[in-house]
This record gives C-alpha cells, structure tokens and sequence, in this order.
C-alpha cells in the first residue's frame, strides 16, 4: 500500500530529483556524442571557445565596472567616492548572476568535454597535441614533478600513466550518467552523497571544469594532506589539457611566494584548515601586499559531513605572540586617547546634526557641500546608532 502511495504521488524526493536531473544528463550525452569527430588540439580548443563566451557574455557589466572604477578615481570628494564604490560592490553582486547564467548554458557542453578528454585518455596510450605556451610553461614550473608531458618538436606528448602522492596511476575512468547527475548536483551548491567506489573525486571534475573556466579560483577542499595532494596531482593532467592550471596550497609554508602564487591557480586543492588558518591571517595583514587568498568564488568539499561538523567542533585559533603585561600596558596607554577620539566624534556628530535640522527646516536638504541632506548624512556617517538619528 505505501509503495503504490508513493508512485501515485510522484514518488520519493530522490526520484523527483534524479527525474528532474535526467534531461541535462541526456543533453550532455547528446553534446559529448559530437565531439568524438574533433581532433586533440580542437578538444583543447572548447576551453579557449568557452572563455570567450563567458568574457563576450559579462563584457557590458566589466565595462560598467571599469568605468565606475575611474569615476572613483578621479573623485576627491570621500563620501561621493564611498557612494561609487558601493555600487561597484552592487554591480558585482549583478556580474556573479550572469556568471551563473552562463554557466549553466554551457554546462552541458563543458561536462561532456570533460567525460570526452576522460575517454581519450582511457583508450589512448598517449595524446598527442600541438605544443602551446601553456603546456612548456606547465612543464617548466613542476620540473621534475612532471611525469606526465613530454614534447617532441612541436608536439606535446601527453601520459596515461603519471605519478599521485608518490604512486603510479593509469587513468581508466569515464564518466557514467550517475556521475554526471553527481556533478550537476555540486555544480548547483547541493550536497552528492555517493558510496565508497563510486567515484565522488571523478564526479568532481566536471563542476570543477565548469566553474575554473571563470578564472576566478576554485577550492577544492579536503579532510587531510594526503588526500589534497593525492586528488590534486591524480586529477590535474586532465585539467591541465584542457588548459586549468591546478596547484595544492599543503605543498608550500604559509604566508610564502609559492603560496600566495598557489591561490592564484584555477582550481587549488588544501585541507580545511590549510584554508582557515589562511583566512585568519588575512585578516590579520597589515597591509594587501601580505594577503594569500582572492575573493572566493567556488568550493567543493570532499567528506562534507567530517569538515563541516566533525571538525568543525574544534575552532581554529590565531594570535600573535604577546605577554599578559605588554597588553596591560598597551590598554593603559591607547585607553584615554580613544576615550578622548570618541568624546570628539560625539562632539562633532552633535554638530552636524544641529546644523541638518537648522537646514532642513529652512528646506535646504541639499546633499552638496552647505546642504543640509549632506550634513544629515556625515552625521549618520559619524554615529550611525546615534537615537537621535
């Protein structure tokens, strides 16, 4: 009796769900049917293909950007200049919606080169491609990590066999339609839950590949070392054909060269809390120079029930090195002055809200220099809790 309830209902959430998953997966099957026909150097090419699309499909929005950009520039005014940039700030928000757009427009396309360039790999020895920039770049920067690129002239000759965290791997894995639904379902912020097999770090390299086509970072983070840097360097020769560059923050000492130039990589791989102690130092910088990490974009979690609620009951703690006397004496010391600051402000608060009710009531609630929405607004600006606000 429950089961016929169920089907006479439109069965279980699952089933609703995978029903709804369907059609995108058949579409990236349909997609990925056509691109047998391409050579090597045209697979590679989708990525170049998508970049432009993704660059032509924001281009008015960078432009509006850039253009408030300058006007901020070229004001001296500091609260008209607070204004511009604020709506720069908004404008970013309306950028990060188009880029969602057009990433499920091409999502389709995307996975199903991904699963072509996994099938290319498994049936292939070797692949062969046109030599670029990017591949000698990529082989000069890993050196003798490089187990997987050589070249011959022009060509770049590309391994089915490689080294991961110190053991040889041969790539043998396509893409089945259970890890492309996998894949949509990451892509969309959810939660994939997959059994041990079932191949969750495959899945991963489609929503990966789809957002790392942005440029704009993605985390891929890990319960332990040895898990980042094993799916880091077992998954980046698939990545590295399609031009992402991928690198693994647990490699390099913190707040080093190497690190800071890691976050600047398409798709970074660390631990969570590689990740956590990087944002509190961050926060900690004294100066932009000193900062590791760039404006998140994307992340996947492997393991999301041990990162986010296992580990998660242990903070992460920073501080810098101080005695109990040298805080005393430092709280003594800037105590009086920032009272001091704070009676001045109140002053001036005071002030200007006396003189924007005095303008007001004379109907000058101008917001230029002498007016009085401008006094009004420093005044708000000053002690923005103030009740008589």
């Amino acid at each position: 009796m429950f089961g016929f309830l169920k089907r006479l209902f439109g069965g279980s959430k699952q089933d609703r769900d995978i029903k709804a998953l369907r059609p995108t997966v058949a579409k990236i099957n349909e997609e990925f049917a056509k691109l047998s026909a391409l050579s090597n150097d045209q697979l590679r090419g989708k990525t170049i293909e998508f970049r432009a699309r993704i660059a032509e499909g924001l281009r008015p929005i960078d432009e509006e950007i850039a253009k408030l950009r300058e006007q901020a520039k070229a004001t001296e005014n500091v609260d008209k200049k607070q204004g511009i940039y604020d709506n720069v700030d908004r404008v970013k928000k309306d950028r990060d919606k188009a880029l969602e757009e057009i990433l499920l427009g091409i999502l389709p396309q995307a996975f199903a080169v991904v699963k072509e360039t996994a099938r290319r790999f498994t049936q292939n020895e070797t692949l062969t491609t046109t030599a670029t920039d990017f591949d000698r770049n990529l082989a000069a920067k890993l050196g003798e990590r490089n187990t997987f690129l050589s070249f011959e002239g022009t060509n770049a000759i590309w391994q089915k066999t490689w080294l991961a965290a110190g053991g040889q791997v041969t790539w043998d894995m396509v893409h089945y339609d259970v890890q492309l639904m996998g894949g949509i379902v990451l892509h969309q912020g959810k939660i994939a839950e997959m059994a041990t097999g079932e191949g969750k770090t495959l899945v991963a390299t489609l929503p990966t590949y789809l957002n790392g086509l942005s440029g704009e970072g993605i985390h891929v983070v890990t319960v332990n070392d040895y898990l980042a840097r094993r799916d880091s360097e077992w998954m980046a020769p698939l990545l590295n054909f399609l031009f992402l560059t991928v690198d693994c923050i647990d490699k390099y000492q913190p707040n080093s060269p190497e690190r800071r130039e890691a976050y600047r990589a398409d798709v970074i791989y660390g631990t969570n809390n590689e990740f956590g102690f990087d944002y509190l130092r961050d926060n900690m910088a004294h100066s932009v120079d000193d900062i590791v990490q760039r404006k998140f974009h994307y992340a996947m979690v492997d393991e999301v029930d041990s990162v986010l609620v296992d580990d998660a009951r242990t903070p992460l703690i920073i501080s810098g090195p101080t005695t109990r006397d040298n805080r005393d004496e430092l709280y003594t010391a800037l105590k009086r002055p920032v009272e001091a600051l704070v009676e001045e402000q109140k002053k001036l608060m005071n002030e200007l809200l006396r003189d924007a009710k005095t303008k007001i009531a004379a109907g000058n609630t101008s917001y230029e220099e002498g007016g009085g929405g401008l006094s009004l607004f420093r005044a708000h600006r000053a002690l923005p809790k103030n009740r008589a606000l």
